[in-house]
């Protein structure tokens, strides 16, 4: 009977009788298995509104434009301007399209009507657009977030070498190179190469790749770059900062292209740490020029050096000094020339030491160049055997000669502005780094200005 019963069968005079319970349950089946398919059809039907839903909203933020510029109208003629909008971000471009201001649908974005120079337009622009879909369906298949800007210049071409940052480093090298001996030095350049280079090997050090895209790099990479030069290259701090800054240009023009949503080094800084320059105290000058050389090439380097100390010239700005630039003013030699690093017009006084120099080496001019042609490196080779024979200890360089005139001009009572005039600075800042205040300088400045109190005050009873 227990079992009949969860059967949902029961024996009743002989006869087997299906139950209650049982007849529930068969209803309940046949329902849920005819109900089944419909349920499941509509469940797909709401993923599948869902999914398209999203979809649907993940590109209603994509939009393409066309309307006119009446700002630029003439003879009644417009040109036609696009608009991209991804995300909130806006592009604009010009079409290279111009129509009829009577022929514009501003509702449509088209042209009206059906004349040829109507189809034609709207033929253009409907081009336009299905060109600036596909770089969008391509951009958006590659990157991991799209703007306007990077969509913009997919269609006109503009930045598509800077995909990686290796291939934009290679493109700034390249335009650099182009103006080269213009308004850009080889040095500067060869300087550029080398950051460039330092960047592609911490990438294959510590990325283990040969270059990588600009949407990768993160504030850590600069940072952790920065440590590799410390650390694996062994670079001062000076030269740290200066190819984070190459590094921090690149990235900077790559983010005002539009080719990546921002600047991931935008916050980074990091200070140079300049050392102080070195100069030639007036003992140490006199200690020079009164040394007696065995060689005579250690001679002319030593009397090129003196020359630079009382000219304030540059070592390229002497060996580009011509007898053109040495003119006479009120019965006096000048050099009235440019600088070459600034193009900044610049004007010294030849003193009796310079025009000695001048005249000891006038077999040296060639082409009008004073001194003829001198090579930078062998005479700061050169240079370096002159300071030891001198006893000067000082790492000292050709440029320091500007900063022993600077010093010396100064602690002898000329005003800075004049120094600054004479050194062919467009900033009197970059003067007070130039030109240092010496401890005999401040002796004779306070012993003057403790004269003048005197004579104020001596009266005076505290």
């Amino acid at each position: 009977a227990e079992n009949a019963k969860k059967s949902g069968f029961k024996k009743k005079n002989g006869l087997q009788i299906i139950t209650r319970e049982r007849v529930r349950f068969n209803i309940w089946e046949m329902l849920l298995h005819r109900l089944s398919p419909i349920c499941i059809s509509r469940s797909n039907s709401l993923i599948f509104n869902f999914a398209n839903k999203k979809t649907s909203m993940a590109r209603s933020t994509f939009k393409v434009l066309f309307y006119v510029n009446g700002s630029k109208e003439k003879d009644g003629i417009v040109p036609i301007m696009g608009r991209v909008t991804i995300n909130g971000t806006v592009a604009q471009f010009s079409c290279k399209q111009t129509i009829p201001k009577t022929l514009w649908d501003a509702k449509g974005n088209r042209a009206k009507g059906k004349s040829a120079e109507a189809r034609n337009v709207n033929l253009a622009l409907d081009n336009i657009k299905a060109q600036i879909i596909k770089h969008y369906q391509r951009i958006s298949d590659r990157e991991a977030y799209v703007t306007a800007e990077m969509v913009r210049n997919a269609y006109q071409g503009v930045g598509s070498e800077y995909e990686t940052l290796i291939k934009a480093f290679d493109k700034d090298c390249a335009n650099f190179l182009k103006r080269v001996g213009k308004d850009r030095s080889i040095g500067t350049y060869k300087v550029m190469v080398r950051a460039r280079n330092y960047v592609a090997a911490f990438i294959k050090s510590f990325y283990r790749r040969t270059d990588m895209s600009m949407l990768e790099l993160t504030p850590d990479f600069i940072k952790e770059f920065a440590a590799y030069l410390t650390a694996e290259r062994g670079l001062k701090n000076a030269t740290i900062w200066l190819n984070c800054m190459w590094l921090k240009g690149v990235v900077m023009r790559a983010h005002y292209n539009g080719l990546i949503p921002r600047n991931p080094f935008a916050q980074f800084h990091i200070s140079p740490n300049v050392k102080e320059r070195e100069y030639l105290t007036e003992d140490e000058i006199k200690r020079i020029m009164a040394h007696e050389f065995d060689n005579p090439t250690l001679a002319l380097v030593r009397d090129l050096f003196i020359f630079a100390c009382f000219t304030a010239l540059s070592f390229v700005d002497m060996k580009e000094l011509t007898t053109d630039e040495i003119v006479e003013v009120n019965g006096e030699k000048w050099i009235l020339s440019k600088r070459h690093k600034t193009n900044v017009p610049f004007q010294v006084k030849l003193l009796d030491i310079p025009l000695q120099i001048i005249e000891r080496y006038k077999y040296l001019s060639e082409d009008k160049l004073v001194f003829g042609k001198i090579n930078y490196w062998t005479m700061c080779k050169q240079l370096k055997k002159v300071m030891a024979e001198c006893g000067i200890e000082k790492q000292i360089s050709y440029h320091c000669a500007r900063h022993t005139f600077g010093t010396l001009a100064l602690s002898k009572g000329m005003p800075i502005e004049s120094v600054s005039r004479v050194l062919g600075h467009t900033n009197i800042v970059t003067t007070q780094i130039y030109a240092k205040i010496t401890t005999q300088k401040l002796d004779n400045d306070l012993t003057m200005f403790g004269n003048k109190l005197n004579a104020s005050f001596g009266s005076v009873t505290p």
